[in-house]
């Protein structure tokens, strides 16, 4: 049993986008109200108010300003509960402190729970709080028990949600008895140990004058006006392009290696460290390696498989793995391939790489 998240695209009609765009107001509302309460307490009473505290305050919100009522309430308790977990994160000093919202970023959303079935999946459409039945056309069926939604608005314009669910059956395939190592990279996506390469698509570059051209149309218009509106969502549609196409690659491929391997080790990554190289930012930013580990890690938890982790400065690439003796040739990224100093042996980059991973991906098993 594991919890999973359906994502439906979704078309509301008139009224429905103006409820919509109601509940987004009022939800960044309420969150920069108790943000710049929770600021002032703090200032002013060196003490810091709760979920519970914001929570007990927000009947006496509504009454000083009743257009509050007019969306989902529980929509307006989880921004609380948003904030609370804002706060948290930048106490255990894993985010920076919270930011207002700001209704220039074009991107909005809220969460609603499931209660007493105001949460439905009802084939072409979805029952929603204060919505009613949402035409979708995502023929996928949630399974398990739906939790809560979340209702999210693109920079394009376009509408979806996502349904947590719970309770939901996995059918674990049967072991492999497979290990495998990966080097990634940019030049090529992955390389596996056992020599298959991954092409990296590079799915910006291949948008990149098509996108370009849009943006300089953009930059041309004034911005705020109906011109620019209609030429910053064609910039946006381009974007959310791109973006699709790296996530179905992404969960493709992370799909078809967890099944295919019981054991994959990869090595860590320190991806804000080498987006300081602005040569390769743009690269790197577009291949999405935090991404596709994250992907492994969640999917390995669900079939039962291993992903383990090797030692960023473990140097996977000057090693030879037949007979270990180390190289400073490597360091040089234009060098594809090598002959190894002590055994003479021709040694590709990435398949030695991904070799060496995964010995040393053993060893941290075998320790563990």
């Amino acid at each position: 049993m594991i919890e999973k998240a359906y994502r439906y695209r979704i078309y509301p009609n008139k009224e429905q986008k103006i409820q919509l765009h109601k509940t987004f107001g009022c939800v960044r509302f309420v969150f920069n109200h108790y943000l710049d309460r929770r600021m002032k307490v703090y200032e002013t009473e060196k003490r810091t108010l709760g979920y519970y505290d914001c929570a007990k305050e927000l009947p006496g919100l509504k009454k000083e300003y009743p257009w509050l009522k007019e969306v989902d309430s529980i929509a307006l308790q989880s921004t609380l509960r948003d904030l609370d977990d804002a706060y948290k994160s930048f106490f255990r000093k894993d985010a920076g402190y919270p930011n207002f919202k700001s209704k220039k970023t074009h991107r909005f959303s809220y969460k609603t729970k499931c209660v007493n079935g105001n949460i439905q999946y009802q084939g072409r459409y979805l029952k929603l709080p204060k919505l009613g039945v949402v035409k979708t056309r995502n023929k996928q069926i949630p399974e398990g028990r739906i939790l809560n939604a979340t209702i999210t608005q693109e920079p394009s314009g376009n509408y979806y949600v996502s349904l947590c669910c719970t309770e939901v059956e996995v059918c674990v395939p049967e072991k492999t008895g497979c290990e495998i190592g990966i080097d990634l990279g940019i030049k090529d996506f992955a390389v596996t140990s056992d020599g298959r390469t991954c092409p990296n698509p590079k799915y910006l570059n291949a948008s990149q004058k098509k996108l370009a051209r849009y943006q300089r149309a953009l930059s041309r218009k004034t911005r705020g006006g109906a011109n620019w509106a209609k030429a910053r969502i064609k910039v946006a549609r381009i974007q959310e392009h791109i973006a699709n196409q790296r996530k179905d690659y992404l969960q493709k491929l992370s799909t078809e290696l967890i099944r295919d391997y019981d054991v994959i080790c990869l090595e860590t990554l320190r991806v804000k460290e080498m987006m300081k190289n602005h040569r390769l930012a743009k690269q790197i930013a577009d291949v999405s390696w935090a991404e596709f580990v994250r992907e492994l890690e969640y999917k390995a938890s669900w079939y039962k498989k291993k992903v383990i982790k090797v030692d960023a400065w473990y140097a996977s690439s000057q090693i030879c793995n037949s007979c270990g003796a180390k190289s400073g040739i490597t360091k040089d990224l234009s060098v594809r391939e090598w002959i190894c100093p002590k055994c003479g042996r021709k040694l590709d980059r990435d398949i030695n790489a991904a070799k060496n991973i995964l010995a040393e991906g053993r060893k941290r098993m075998i320790v563990a």
